[in-house]
């Protein structure tokens, strides 16, 4: 994997659950890793649903291997969010291929 390819810079957040001082639970992001990444393919795709047409925006997120990244933790990239649906590891230990679905 190149360093020159890597040239947006992703922020990845896992969501914490915390008690408040009257009972409630509330949750929150909670930043975890700060790393470089490489946009592999951006595309709004249209798909039918039950209830009609929807668009979702998925990008495919590339950066190096890191430990401990789930499906439940979610992207921030240039102001928005995106829920990991996918990883996948490239190479034995080399890097990561995400791919994420934008939440609006």
């Amino acid at each position: 994997m190149r360093s020159g390819k890597l040239d947006r810079l992703i922020t990845i957040e896992r969501k914490t659950e915390t008690v408040s001082g009257s009972g409630s639970v509330v949750a929150a992001w909670t930043e975890i890793a700060t790393t470089r990444a490489e946009i592999v393919k951006a595309s709004a795709d249209e798909f039918l649903t039950g209830f009609g047409e929807a668009e979702a925006g998925t990008t495919i997120f590339r950066i190096r291997w890191r430990d401990g990244i789930t499906t439940a933790d979610r992207i921030m990239f240039d102001g928005t969010a995106h829920d990991i649906k996918e990883i996948v590891a490239i190479g034995r230990r080399r890097a990561l291929e995400i791919r994420a679905v934008a939440v609006s």
